[in-house]
């Protein structure tokens, strides 16, 4: 079962995502957060396996409240951001705190529930052309720091080849396809990749990707 905690400061998309979560038989709402400090609490005291977290709300906001849940460690729930406009701002700085994706607001149901499905099983929901366009905004313009480029630097080969394809939003079906190789050994490489760049998922990994200028925005 997993278990979810909706964090909105609107009441009425709160209750309607808890209808929706609670339809599902392999889910369940624990908790819903009117704001981030709530949000922040229920983390602890409510255990979730995944927050939907909008990224304005009063006293702490989504984005703070993410970076407060995730310095957790490894045993800390991973956190969807919801927004009303795929290229706010802060949905790069959310994923930079730790986020394992976001949905805009009007996303369909059965795409928000696949959503939750994909980062409670330990991946990152990051659509390519989005990325690319926050990259190309945020990103570019900064120049990556001297850690990432010194960890970009100690991947393979072929590591740096599956970094590229993560980047480029494959599967990890459809990189074991590119290189004729089999999936278990995908993840073997992927899980190398987060390893040495030091990053929760592949959300962080491709980040890290461009700020190292591995991929470029654009191409």
């Amino acid at each position: 079962m997993i278990r979810v905690v909706v964090a909105d400061d609107q009441d009425l998309v709160r209750t309607g995502l808890r209808m929706i979560l609670d339809g599902e038989p392999d889910m369940t709402v624990v908790g819903e957060a009117e704001n981030g400090r709530r949000a922040i609490e229920l983390a602890v005291t409510a255990r979730p396996d995944v927050i939907l977290m909008d990224v304005r709300m009063p006293l702490t906001d989504g984005i703070e409240a993410t970076r407060a849940i995730l310095a957790g460690g490894v045993a800390a729930p991973r956190v969807l951001m919801l927004t009303t406009f795929d290229l706010d701002e802060h949905v790069y700085a959310a994923l930079t705190a730790g986020a394992s994706g976001f949905l805009l607001k009007d996303t369909p149901a059965t795409q928000i529930l696949d959503a939750i499905r994909v980062v409670h099983g330990g991946d990152a929901l990051l659509s390519p052309a989005i990325t690319r366009r926050l990259i190309t905004r945020f990103v570019a313009s900064r120049g990556a720091a001297s850690e990432t480029l010194g960890a970009v630097a100690t991947l393979t080969i072929r590591e740096r080849e599956v970094l590229v394809l993560m980047a480029r939003g494959l599967s990890n079906a459809e990189i074991a396809g590119s290189f004729v190789i089999s999936e278990a050994t995908v993840k073997t490489h992927v899980s190398r990749v987060l390893a040495k760049l030091a990053v929760r998922d592949r959300a962080q990994a491709v980040i890290a990707a461009y700020e190292a200028g591995v991929v470029v925005p654009g191409t």
